[in-house]
């Protein structure tokens, strides 16, 4: 009862499947809110957003209150030699008319400087036909695109490491049940040693041998409860809590490989990865394009409503509109343009071989990580038959031992082969759920969320 309890509990179905899911799901979505990676790629798609809106808002005319005031002395100036012209004019028209209607008058100096002169006026400028608008708002639009398929991808991952560390922290958890279990029999089998001595058919050579094993498990069971805290402490890095958080370790691994007998994984294709690589080749040719339109004429159209005079004067005669539209269309440049245009070009054909090149790796990642999961089964098969002849030959042993017929050595490897099959059959079933996630994270197939 001693041997086969242990075994029992050590691979009794502990939730459903469902439950199973979720607890897992519940730590990967904790993990997705509190990870400050994914915390600073959600402002870059916010500042990328935020960008995509500014360049709609191209489109709309823009209004502006714009004011002036200018006042001053001396300087250059211009003068008008209204009196030299005027005066013998006026003269003559004196001596005509016998009288003096007509006055002398100075020559007139002006500075160029204005006094007590002011000009507000509201400004509003709409563009008509600017090619550059349309262009910009596309490749804001693919940088947008890019920013979220990066969280995409990096979620993926994150999924990812939280599903190791919980498979690690889980196998070093169950290996803790086994060492304990295997304490147990080597501490019964001390007392049956010393049972035998008191009776005379034991040898205290024996006590010994059965005091060196209980501290090699000893020993053993501290190594692993150490290894339980450090993945303990990584799998809450990883969640952003408390390093020392208990961790739910009623996960039904035998129900997951079972499940994972009836999955079917899909192609790479459909990666974020890809799909980043993809909007960066049209990202590129937005480029293209924008750097080919430079010869298309740019026309904006501007209204100017205000008033303008001096000494703070306002009437009629001081409000003013002005209506006009520009044009700007250039003529040479040194060829830069053309450079720019060549340049853009090549950044295309670049990002098409290097998603050529990405989509060979992330296939040949899949195929490699298929394989591997593959040999996990074999060997997790190969640990089912040796944990079996594990047992038989346990039970057999003990049995003989106990009527004299097998020595203490034969029990004592025994109870090592009994051990090591545990063990190794712990660890094959983790390394095949750990295989599996390495497969589900090469097809991108782990469901997220499209924020």
């Amino acid at each position: 009862m001693k041997l086969f309890i242990p075994l029992l509990f050590l691979f009794m179905p502990l939730t459903s499947v469902l439950g199973q899911k979720s607890i897992l799901d519940e730590y990967i979505e904790i993990g997705f809110q509190e990870n400050i990676v994914i915390k600073q790629k959600s402002i870059t798609v916010e500042k990328a957003l935020l960008s995509l809106q500014s360049a709609q808002s191209l489109y709309q005319p823009t209004l502006a209150f714009q004011g002036g005031y200018q006042s001053g002395e001396g300087g250059r100036s211009i003068s008008f030699p209204v009196g030299d012209m005027l005066n013998p004019v006026y003269a003559t028209l004196n001596q005509l008319t016998k009288s003096n209607a007509f006055p002398k008058i100075s020559n007139v100096e002006t500075n160029f400087f204005p006094r007590n002169f002011y000009d507000v006026k509201l400004t509003s400028v709409m563009p008509i036909y600017n090619r550059d608008i349309s262009i910009n708002k596309e490749i804001q639009s693919q940088t947008l695109g890019i920013q979220k398929a990066d969280i995409q991808v990096y979620k993926r991952e994150l999924a990812k490491n939280i599903k190791l560390a919980y498979f690690n922290y889980l196998m070093a958890f169950k290996a803790i049940g086994i060492y304990q279990n295997g304490l147990i029999l080597a501490q019964e089998g001390k007392k049956i040693n010393e049972k035998l001595l008191a009776n005379g058919k034991g040898l205290p050579a024996y006590i010994l041998r059965s005091e060196n094993e209980i501290v090699q498990l000893t020993s053993q069971l501290a190594e692993a409860e150490k290894q339980v805290e450090s993945t303990k402490m990584y799998f809450n890095f990883l969640l952003n809590r408390e390093l020392g958080t208990e961790i739910k370790a009623d996960f039904n691994e035998q129900q997951a490989l079972d499940d994972l007998k009836k999955s079917q994984w899909a192609v790479a294709d459909q990666r974020e990865e890809l799909s980043m690589l993809k909007q960066a080749i049209s990202l590129q040719q937005s480029f293209v394009k924008m750097n080919e339109s430079f010869y298309l004429p740019k026309v904006n159209g501007y209204l100017n409503v205000g008033s303008q005079s001096s000494n703070w004067d306002f009437n009629q005669k001081s409000s003013y509109y002005l209506l006009g539209m520009q044009l700007d269309i250039p003529i040479i440049s040194g060829k830069r343009n053309l450079n720019k245009i060549k340049q853009s070009v090549l950044d295309v054909d670049l990002a098409k071989k290097t998603l050529e090149l990405t989509h060979n790796q992330v296939n040949l990642a899949l195929q490699i990580a298929q394989k591997n999961l593959n040999q996990t089964w074999v060997a997790y098969r190969a640990s089912q038959k040796q944990i079996d002849a594990a047992n038989t030959y346990q039970r057999l042993i003990e049995k003989g031992y106990r009527e004299g017929v097998n020595t203490y050595i034969e029990t004592l490897d025994a109870r090592n082969q009994w051990t090591n099959a545990q063990l190794l059959l712990n660890l094959n079933q983790f390394k095949i759920l750990i295989a599996a996630t390495q497969v589900e994270r090469e097809a991108a197939t782990y469901p997220l969320k499209n924020d």
